[in-house]
């Protein structure tokens, strides 16, 4: 076909950099280059064929992490507390769905964010908006939201030291599943949690460790392949000059990968058929996220569909729909598209973007409810015409935050530890309230 990684430059971008200095981007670009892969070809195509396997319903996709990465975060402290809250979600799925569960993280590389307005004016003062630190940094002054491209490289080693240090994490036994006991966040204590759900978390960790055990006494050996914990990562892939860059060749594969993430995603605002994100992405061989908002037609699902996974192949695209939860009914007509197409993809539900508002006194939030009946409609949507959501994509973390109202929290709390500089989270306890509510929501009907 007629693409190369450069190929993109030649097409429109909703979301454009203007860099002052091109010299300087060249360089920062030419530095990516020349560094090693943050992935590699093989842990991309066994997440393709993971993603093959949900297809088929054999498997179910849990993706989450932070709206926006920043720099200051590259520490061990938040990066552990994203794996554990990750890895009780996906313990409490895996419990209730009775099927392997794809942990694919929001992390080590999410550090770019699509903004709806280029410019943002405070006091008469206009500077770019802030679009994640590998753009430019959130402080409201000129220096600050200039577009550098040394944040390329900054954000590239701190995916580096992000995946290194996740990765040593789970060599060493971090994310055994023979010990869920010790995923415990050291804060549940203080989190807010109900006694019914610390129990609730108890008994399922007790069920399932009874379980193992029972299986290797069986089997008079361990069960590694089912109690091995596997971690990828995904990002938005927003800033091209980063991806390009980073995209190449390797040996006894055919095609391009981009080995900064295992599973980069095109965004509600760039997956114009026609743009630069769309024309990047489809060169590339790894599985796409797809975001599908309000405004996608079936037509225009199956001429995107038709660019980016033209042989149809299972495990290539995720359709991550975020309608709203009054607008879930806007899923059926895709859905119906693709089964009369017979086209391949993995659904999943974006419940965060759809449901944003802006409180009274300005704050941006979103609820508790309003996520869940998102899920439980999208659901529905799918059962009543013999699909299935194979997954669901959160903006959570760890930390002890208050940015969503619901699970103890209402508008009042919201400005008692509101840290996120972009959109709301999930925090610990709604995360772990929402792992058990998808659990009850999906499991196996006997």
């Amino acid at each position: 076909m007629d693409w190369s990684p450069s190929s993109w430059q030649s097409r429109p971008s909703s979301q454009p950099f203007a860099y002052r200095d091109p010299s300087e981007l060249d360089r920062a670009v030419e530095k990516l280059r020349t560094l090693p892969p943050l992935v590699t070809s093989w842990e991309i195509e066994r997440l393709k064929a993971f993603l093959a396997d949900a297809e088929e319903g054999k498997r179910f996709l849990l993706q989450g992490g932070d709206c926006a990465e920043t720099l200051d975060d590259c520490r061990p402290p938040i990066v552990t507390s994203k794996l554990k809250i990750l890895l009780q979600m996906s313990l409490v799925l895996l419990h209730g769905l009775k099927q392997p569960i794809i942990r694919v993280g929001r992390f080590a590389g999410q550090y770019a964010k699509p903004r709806s307005a280029p410019e943002e004016t405070r006091n008469g003062q206009t500077f770019p908006s802030y679009f994640g630190d590998l753009i430019n940094r959130p402080a409201f002054d000129e220096s600050s939201r200039a577009f550098d491209p040394n944040l390329l490289v900054a954000g590239y080693t701190h995916a580096a030291m992000t995946l290194n240090f996740i990765r040593s994490l789970t060599a060493a036994g971090f994310a055994d599943v023979h010990h869920p006991e010790q995923w415990d966040l050291a804060f549940a204590s203080r989190a807010g949690l109900s006694q019914e759900l610390r129990e609730e978390y108890t008994k399922t960790v007790a069920t399932l460790s009874e379980a193992i055990r029972f299986m290797e006494a069986l089997s008079e050996k361990a069960v590694d392949d089912l109690t091995r914990v596997e971690f990828f990562t995904s990002h938005e892939g927003l800033n091209l000059h980063y991806e390009a860059a980073q995209t190449r060749t390797v040996p006894r594969r055919e095609g391009y990968y981009d080995l900064t993430t295992h599973l980069p995603w095109i965004g509600e605002r760039t997956r114009d058929p026609a743009g630069a994100h769309v024309e990047f992405f489809r060169g590339v061989q790894n599985p796409l996220g797809v975001k599908v908002g309000p405004s996608v037609t079936p037509d225009a699902m199956r001429r995107l569909a038709d660019i980016l996974n033209p042989g149809n192949a299972r495990g290539k695209i995720v359709w991550i729909t975020r309608m709203g939860a009054e607008r879930t009914h806007l899923i059926e007509p895709l859905v119906r598209a693709a089964q009369q197409e017979g086209m391949a993809g993995l659904w999943v539900s974006d419940p965060m973007h759809g449901n944003t508002r802006v409180t009274a006194s300005g704050i941006k939030t979103r609820s508790f409810d309003d996520i869940e009946r998102e899920i439980e409609r999208t659901h529905e949507v799918h059962r009543a015409l013999g699909s299935r959501l194979g997954g669901v994509h959160f903006e959570l973390t760890g930390e002890d935050v208050t940015e969503c109202t619901g699970g103890g929290l209402e508008e009042e709390d919201l400005d008692k530890n509101y840290v996120s500089v972009c959109d709301p989270r999930l925090n610990y306890r709604q995360a772990l309230e929402m792992g058990f509510g998808l659990a009850r929501l999906l499991a196996p009907r006997a």
